[in-house]
C-alpha cells in the first residue's frame, strides 16, 4: 500500500484527469444558495520556486512542478467565493523554516492578498523547537504548526517521543495549534499525542488522510488504498471523542479514483461531521494539490453535493463560521 508522500504522488500523478469530470449539484437545503455561501479556506499552499524549493517537489507530477502563487490562487477561486485563507506550510527543508514563516506573516498583514493567518513548519523532536516557535509567540497571525508525519524522514512513532510531546504541549502553553498530517494507518498515535496534549489544540488534516478508494466495492480500483476502512473509523472514532480535536474536510480529492464523483468522497466526508459534529470541522482547499484530483471549483462543488442536505447553519459553519472562530480570524 503508498506509505509515503512520494509513492502517492507518483500514484496520483496518473489520475490528475480525473478533474474535468462534470459536477451535478442536488438542490440545496440552505434557503441562501450555495454560491453565496462564503467559505474561509483553511488549507492554503502556496509556493514560488524563486523564493522556496520544497525537497519533495522533486518527485511531484508536472502539475505541481510549477510555482503556486497569489494571483494563481484568486483565479482558482474566482467562482466559489473564498473570503479568507490560512497558509499551511509546503514542507520546506529545516533551514528554509524561518524564511517561510517571515514570508507569510508579511502576506497575512497586506491587504493584497486573501491570506490572513498561517500555519508554519516546525521539528517539534528537535531540542531548538522551543526557540523556534517563541519568536513567533506574539505574532497573532501564526496560528500553529504542522510537521507532516506521513514522509520516509518521519517513522512511526516519532510524534510520541518525549521531546516531540514536550513540544507540542508548549504549542498548548503559547496558544498555538498542531495540525495532525501523518499515514491514516498510524491515526492511533494522533490519538495518544492529543491525549497527551490537552490543552493543545489538534487539527485533523484530510479527515486523518482518508483514502476514497478504500471505500470502494468488489476492488473497483486496481490500486490497493491507504487503509481499511474499519480501522480508520476506529481511530477517527477515538481522535473525535477528544475534546480538544477538531476535523479539516480536505485533501480527499487527490485520492479519488479516476472517474470519481461526490458520492465517492461522502461516506467520509458524512463519517467525519457525524463524529465531530457540526461546531468541530472545518474546510479546507488543500490547492494545488488538488489538482491531482480536480480544479479547486470541482472538489468545492462535490462537497457542497455532499453537504446539500443539511441545515444553511452547518454548511455555514463547515465552510466559514467555524473556521472563524477557532483561527481567530473575526
Amino acid at each position: 500500500m503508498p506509505a509515503n508522500r512520494r509513492q502517492f504522488l507518483q500514484a496520483a500523478g496518473n489520475l490528475a484527469v480525473a478533474g474535468s469530470l462534470p459536477i451535478v449539484t442536488r438542490p440545496s437545503y440552505a434557503k441562501e444558495p450555495q454560491a453565496l455561501l462564503p467559505i474561509v479556506d483553511t488549507h492554503q499552499h502556496l509556493w514560488d520556486l524563486n523564493r522556496f524549493q520544497p525537497p519533495w517537489l522533486k518527485d511531484a507530477p508536472p502539475v505541481l512542478s510549477k510555482s503556486y502563487v497569489t494571483k494563481d490562487y484568486l483565479a482558482a477561486t474566482a467562482k466559489v467565493n473564498v473570503t479568507k485563507a490560512v497558509y499551511m506550510e509546503i514542507d520546506v527543508a529545516p533551514q528554509q523554516q524561518v524564511q517561510e514563516a517571515k514570508h507569510v506573516i508579511d502576506l497575512s498583514r497586506s491587504k493584497d492578498h486573501p491570506t490572513t493567518a498561517a500555519v508554519i513548519s516546525g521539528r517539534p523532536n528537535s531540542s531548538e523547537f522551543a526557540a523556534y516557535i517563541n519568536q513567533f509567540k506574539d505574532v497573532t497571525e501564526i496560528k500553529g504548526v504542522r510537521q507532516v508525519l506521513h514522509v520516509d524522514s518521519a517513522p512511526r512513532g516519532l510524534c510520541l517521543e518525549p521531546t516531540y510531546v514536550q513540544s507540542i504541549q508548549l504549542l498548548g502553553k503559547l496558544g498555538k495549534s498542531f495540525d495532525l498530517c501523518m499515514r491514516p494507518t498510524e491515526l492511533s498515535d494522533g490519538k495518544k499525542l492529543a491525549s497527551q496534549c490537552p490543552d493543545t489544540r489538534f487539527i485533523i488534516d484530510h479527515c486523518g488522510n482518508a483514502d476514497p478508494k478504500a471505500f470502494l466495492d468488489n476492488n473497483q480500483s486496481s490500486e490497493e488504498p491507504w487503509h481499511q476502512v474499519d480501522q480508520w473509523k476506529r481511530d477517527m472514532d477515538g481522535l473525535a471523542s477528544l475534546s480538544n480535536t477538531i476535523c479539516k474536510i480536505s485533501g480527499i480529492v487527490a485520492r479519488a479514483p479516476k472517474g470519481w464523483s461526490a458520492e465517492h468522497l461522502a461516506p467520509i466526508i458524512d463519517f467525519c461531521l457525524l463524529q465531530f459534529g457540526p461546531e468541530r470541522v472545518v474546510f479546507g482547499g488543500d490547492w494545488p494539490v488538488c489538482l491531482l484530483g480536480a480544479p479547486y471549483a470541482n472538489w468545492v462543488s462535490a462537497l457542497k453535493e455532499v453537504i446539500s442536505q443539511r441545515s444553511e447553519k452547518e454548511q455555514r459553519q463547515l465552510l466559514h463560521d467555524n473556521a472563524v472562530r477557532l483561527y481567530g480570524l473575526g
